[in-house]
């Protein structure tokens, strides 16, 4: 138990400093709202009509699809790497999950989601 003191006293006073950090900026600061200040602000250029539009489900549902989709690829990294290791073994279960990765797409595309209408 004697190792980790040194990190209990790190996170104790890491943990100090952050709430000493926010608790002067808290009481110190100013919390005045004015005009500009609850203006949405967007790469420095002034806003053209309301700041709050409804963006279409969509766009949503597209990117986790690219995000999941993308991810899932991700996995195939490791793999790549160590593949000489896995043998045969290794090669099956990439191949299961690739036919799954393609089953999912197929889904998606089928169901429309890939659409950007």
């Amino acid at each position: 138990m004697k190792e980790y003191i040194g990190i209990l006293i790190i996170l104790i006073f890491a943990n100090l400093i952050a709430l000493l950090i926010v608790g002067l900026s808290y009481f110190l600061g100013e919390r005045k709202p004015k005009k500009v200040k609850l203006e949405p602000y967007e790469c420095g250029m002034t806003t053209i009509g309301p700041a709050r539009r409804r963006i279409s489900i969509k766009y949503y549902i597209f990117a986790m699809l690219f995000l999941i989709f993308d991810i899932e690829v991700l996995f195939m990294y490791p793999w790549a790497v160590v593949t000489k290791n896995l043998k045969l073994f290794g090669f099956i279960e990439m191949f299961i999950f690739i036919i799954i990765l393609l089953v999912g797409y197929v889904y998606v595309w089928k169901k429309g989601a890939l659409e950007w209408e």
